[in-house]
């Protein structure tokens, strides 16, 4: 996610033993020091358009990669973050060379995850966290936990059914939120949060209420992460079927 601090050793080597490099890459500094790294990075950003469907894009990224993996070249695809979280085409390149005979894997890196819960000094097994793609939230029958975090990626493209946006806006926020409102007080403190991506940057983090949120700038890269909104409840059955559990057990220590 940081320029040049996240990358481990075992991927710097697989940039330089590569033929070819193909980034996916959210800024165009990271893009330039990757080209220090490599002399032939081509990046697959033009590929993105304004009322072009995301799908089309990822696809042709595939069939980018994979032209090249069939020509006996080999190939490093390189992008930000962790490459196999909120990003289909490594995934599918992968799933496509392997059909194929050839041999592809994925390098696992630092996400957007990873640095939420450091910068938020959030321990995700403290009370549990969920996390949805925002628009998934709102197109399928979910059940949310306000007892535990709920994170929320993309929502500045919240309601986009076409994938080929780059934002939505303030209405479509508001269906977010009225959905979100059956589970959380309006007045409920949310944040908004987006990790640094070059060492000189330090992360934006912002604190809102929820009924706030159709109402501010939001960049898509920015991140809603929702605080528990109500206290974890005991499951009194279960309790009582586990302390009849050590009572057996500790009735056949003794005996």
């Amino acid at each position: 996610m940081t320029l040049g601090s996240h990358l481990t050793p075992l991927a710097r080597s697989y940039i330089e033993q590569a033929d070819v490099i193909f980034a996916g890459l959210s800024d165009n500094v990271v893009e330039i020091w990757l080209q220090r790294m490599h002399p032939d990075v081509r990046s697959l950003q033009p590929y993105y358009q304004e009322g072009k469907s995301r799908r089309q894009t990822y696809q042709q990224w595939v069939d980018l990669m994979m032209a090249e993996v069939r020509a006996g070249k080999r190939v490093c695809g390189v992008f930000y973050g962790h490459p196999g979280i909120f990003a289909l085409s490594p995934h599918k390149a992968i799933e496509v060379a392997r059909a194929e005979g050839f041999q592809a894997h994925m390098e696992p890196g630092i996400s957007a995850e990873d640095c939420l819960y450091a910068d938020l000094g959030i321990d995700p097994g403290t009370f549990g966290c969920q996390h949805f793609e925002a628009s998934q939230l709102l197109f399928f029958e979910r059940r949310i936990d306000p007892a535990g975090y709920l994170v929320l990626w993309q929502v500045g493209l919240v309601g986009d059914r076409s994938l080929a946006r780059f934002e939505t806006g303030a209405a479509y926020r508001q269906v977010l939120v009225d959905l979100l409102s059956q589970d959380y007080p309006l007045d409920h403190e949310i944040i908004l949060y987006r990790g640094a991506t070059l060492p000189i940057e330090q992360p934006r983090i912002r604190r809102i209420a929820l009924r706030d949120l159709p109402h501010v700038d939001l960049p898509v890269e920015e991140t809603v992460v929702l605080p528990p909104a109500k206290t974890l409840k005991p499951n009194r059955a279960v309790l009582e079927r586990l302390e009849a559990l050590d009572e057996q057990h500790k009735a056949s220590v003794t005996s």
